[in-house]
C-alpha cells in the first residue's frame, strides 16, 4: 500500500488524457459530441518536427481534438486524432477480441437521454443492453465507429 501511494505523489494531474485514433475524425465527433454527450473543450496542432522528434507520428503532423464530458480542468480528456486511414485489424465484436484498451466506462445521470441520442444516430446496442446491473442501475453497450466499446451506466432517468 506504501508504493501506491508514494506513486500517486509523483504526478502534477490527477486527470488522464486518452489519445484515440480515429478512421473520420468528423463522424467520430459526432457520436462522442451528438450521441455520446461530450463536450469539445480545445484543439491542437502537432507539426512534423514536433511529431518526429517526439516519436509520436515519425513526422507526419496532427491535429487534435479534446472532448471531455464537462469543461473542467478536472475532466478526463479524450483526444481525437485522425490520418484519414481504415485501422489495420479487424473490428472487435466482443473485449476479448484483441489486446490493449478495449473499453471506457462512462457514469451517467440518466441513461434515457443518451440512449435517445444514440438510436437517432443508428448506434447499434450491445447484446440485450441496456440491461439491470444492481439497483437502480442499467448497463449500456455500444462501439464507437471505429469499434471501441463505450458502457455507459447509470439510472435509466
Amino acid at each position: 500500500m506504501a508504493f501506491v501511494s508514494q506513486a500517486q505523489s509523483g504526478f502534477s494531474s490527477k486527470v488522464i488524457g486518452v489519445g484515440v485514433v480515429v478512421s473520420d475524425l468528423e463522424r467520430s465527433l459526432d457520436f462522442y459530441l451528438n450521441g455520446i454527450g461530450m463536450v469539445k473543450t480545445g484543439s491542437f496542432d502537432l507539426n512534423e518536427e514536433f511529431t518526429k522528434r517526439s516519436g509520436l507520428t515519425g513526422g507526419v503532423p496532427a491535429s487534435v481534438t479534446v472532448l471531455k464530458l464537462e469543461d473542467s480542468p478536472a475532466a478526463t480528456e479524450w483526444k481525437l486524432m485522425s490520418f484519414g486511414k481504415k485501422a489495420t485489424h479487424p473490428k472487435q465484436r466482443f473485449i476479448q477480441d484483441d489486446v490493449g484498451m478495449q473499453y471506457i466506462t462512462l457514469h451517467v445521470k440518466a441513461l434515457k437521454p443518451a440512449i435517445e441520442r444514440l438510436r437517432q444516430r443508428n448506434v447499434a446496442f450491445l447484446g440485450s443492453t441496456p440491461t439491470p446491473l444492481n439497483g437502480d442501475l442499467q448497463f449500456l453497450l455500444v462501439q464507437d465507429p471505429d469499434g471501441n466499446f463505450i458502457e455507459l451506466i447509470g439510472p435509466m432517468e
